[in-house]
């Protein structure tokens, strides 16, 4: 490749990688910005669940529901239509959010529900148009910074807005709409975005609906592998989610409640880390060694958040200290999941697929496991501080988040390299097609 064509390349990436940014950042907009208020005392709330718990409790839900959904829809998923798509679901959930706004309490509960169940659907769509690529790991890692900086930034923007008079219950939709050009902005910038070349599709395999006979082929081969990262997985995300939707309790009980910038400020480094690190990954040709990397990524970053949380109780680093060293390992482990992981497992299992089936797959659980802790926490321990509860949680994961990996790497070092030593390296794109790979 000459100077030009990888200069066409890497411009094509990064103005792919920030519109996809931007897209998902901007989805954030209509899903997160409720968990900055509090909502203490309200009215016609008479149950014994906290009310915030039970409106994070409903949008998970439809959000989970959405992802078992998608596992199938994702799949499956086209390219057509799918900018019209992105719009028309966050139109429905911005919707969702003025019902919440104007629905009396206990009713406006089931608003978060239909809130969450079209937002679920929102990464597969954005991340369709950057697979298969051979820079899709820095795109995907500039997506992959979007949830993480975005979730700080649209809560700063909640509380600025509620310091501005908006009331509370109105808050989630007046963000939204804040960020509604952005959304339009970076939807036209991914139809724009060229489908992946030759040269792609050689190096990463063709990027195709897949039916279902492939998508069991898939699990039936890989299972014991999938299992295990699933599994992680479930860990991380309900870690992550309960990370992210109480922040407002953990930074008050660490003495930072009255910082509204403090959302922001401790995700930014997190999110320059993280996105540095996974960026490098497209540097690595070979699929079954990135594979095997970005496993050595999330055991890592499991080891990071039980490490800083160990140093955190033992008095060795400070508070904010320690939230950010904590956001950084969970991210690093994360984040993979969610782009880079799933697509370079496909491509080294020489499959003509989407990573879309493995990533909503994984979500699907990841999102379920979200809702059995919340359940747990207020059934179990409803009277354990916030900031005990999140630091038991993350002594957990970072135990429970190595050894998954751990066992998960030595599977698919077993199991990729022998796929690859049995089939001939000279006809990548003709392996491992099943009969239905183009039907649903």
């Amino acid at each position: 490749m000459d100077q030009g064509s990888r200069s066409r390349l890497l411009l094509v990436s990064l103005m792919g990688g920030a519109a996809a940014f931007c897209a998902y950042f901007a989805m954030y907009a209509f899903r997160k910005p409720f968990a900055a208020a509090s909502y203490d005392d309200v009215s016609g709330w008479a149950w014994a669940l906290d009310y915030k718990v039970a409106l994070v409790i409903a949008q998970v839900i439809g959000y989970a529901l959405s992802k078992l959904l998608g596992v199938k829809l994702m799949a499956e998923q086209g390219r057509r239509g799918r900018a019209m798509a992105i719009l028309g679901l966050i139109a429905l959930s911005w919707i969702a959010l003025v019902g919440f706004a104007v629905t009396p309490a206990p009713w406006n509960v089931l608003a978060l529900f239909l809130n969450g169940l079209p937002l679920g659907l929102i990464w597969g769509l954005v991340f369709s148009y950057l697979e298969g690529r051979r820079t899709s790991e820095l795109m995907g890692a500039i997506l992959c910074a979007s949830f993480i900086v975005s979730s700080g930034v649209v809560k700063t923007a909640g509380r600025w807005l509620m310091d501005q008079g908006v009331g509370e219950f109105w808050m989630p939709a007046a963000t939204g709409a804040l960020f509604a050009p952005l959304l339009l902005v970076a939807v036209i910038g991914l139809s724009r975005l060229p489908p992946p070349s030759p040269a792609d599709e050689a190096a990463r395999m063709p990027r195709a609906p897949m039916g279902r006979n492939a998508r069991r082929a898939l699990v039936r081969d890989y299972g014991p592998g999938l299992l295990l990262l699933i599994l992680a997985y479930v860990v991380f995300t309900a870690f992550r989610d309960f990370r992210d939707n109480f922040a407002a309790e953990i930074w008050s009980a660490l003495g930072y409640g009255a910082d509204a910038s403090v959302f922001t400020a401790a995700e930014l480094p997190v999110g320059a880390a993280a996105l540095c690190g996974l960026a490098c990954l497209m540097m690595i040709r070979d699929n079954v060694r990135a594979v095997l990397v970005m496993h050595g990524l999330v055991g890592a970053g499991s080891a990071l958040v039980g490490l800083s949380t160990l140093a955190h109780q033992l008095g060795l680093v400070s508070p904010l200290v320690w939230m950010i060293a904590n956001g950084a390992g969970l991210y690093v482990a994360y984040t993979p999941f969610n782009a880079m992981l799933f697509d370079r497992l496909i491509a080294a299992a020489r499959r003509v697929g989407t990573a879309g089936f493995l990533i909503y797959l994984a979500d699907a659980s990841g999102y379920l496991g979200s809702v059995a802790l919340l359940l747990g926490r207020a059934l179990l321990a409803p009277d354990l501080p916030w900031l005990k509860f999140f630091e038991s949680a993350a002594l957990t994961v970072g135990v429970v988040g190595c050894a998954l990996t751990l066992g998960s790497a030595a599977y698919f070092a077993r199991r990729l390299n022998a796929a690859a030593a049995s089939l001939p390296d000279a006809a990548p794109l003709q392996v491992r097609a099943t009969p239905d790979l183009g039907r649903p």
